[in-house]
């Protein structure tokens, strides 16, 4: 949960790689108040990553009402990957999006792996974000 029970809103980017089984995980947790936002960050890492088979993203925002505005997309990946990631913006009220690019390693790692992967990968990118900045 964010300090103090509030939305905690994501202000700069922060990235986290994650090799499991050969698949190698990137993740990376961005500011963004729209689809039009993750869509952008969508092409841009797929653009980095161009071996990468799957880019799972989770979105949680205000819409003009104030209300909170939650996507997903698993990009065809088992699992429901998305979903494990929005549920990781909720657990810790999180206003922004997260995006986890997966080049498949060779190995299948069942609904399970991926998810449990998933999840790892996202978490370390937020962890990396709640960080002390270093000098």
């Amino acid at each position: 949960m964010a300090p103090g029970g509030s939305e905690m809103r994501v202000e700069r980017e922060s990235e986290f790689k994650l090799t499991v089984e050969r698949s190698r995980f990137h993740a990376v947790l961005f500011p963004a108040g729209s689809d039009a936002d993750v869509a952008a960050m969508v092409k841009r890492k797929k653009s980095e990553h161009r071996k990468a088979n799957h880019h799972c993203w989770a979105l949680r925002c205000r819409d003009a009402d104030g209300g909170v505005v939650e996507r997903c997309k698993d990009d065809g990946e088992v699992g429901h990957p998305g979903r494990v990631l929005l549920e990781l913006l909720r657990r810790d009220e999180i206003e922004g999006a997260i995006l986890v690019s997966r080049v498949f390693g060779g190995v299948k790692l069942g609904a399970g792996g991926v998810s449990r992967a998933f999840r790892e990968a996202a978490a370390g990118a937020l962890a990396a974000y709640r960080a002390p900045a270093r000098r």
